[in-house]
């Protein structure tokens, strides 16, 4: 797991060890691949989902701030 990640839950060892314990208690050693790989996934579609909204924001500030700029040239040029 990413150091970051375990320092949010502010996880220990034997906290992560107890946990890996019971996953494979509750789900079986065949399941726990699959289960990763779900995870996985799901981590990597919620990384392209956050990255597609940050370039949905950066191109509407551009375009904010474009217009903004034409706004001032044609005042500029109108005084």
């Amino acid at each position: 797991m990413n150091a970051a990640v375990l320092l949010f839950f502010d996880i220990g060892g034997g906290e992560l060890f107890v946990i890996m314990l019971f996953v494979l208690i509750f789900f079986g050693a065949d399941k726990i691949p699959d289960l990763a790989r779900g995870l996985g996934k799901g981590i990597r579609e919620f990384k392209d989902a956050s990255n597609g909204i940050r370039r949905e924001l950066e191109k509407e500030t551009k375009q904010i701030k474009e217009s903004v700029d034409i706004e001032k040239d044609i005042n500029d040029l109108t005084k």
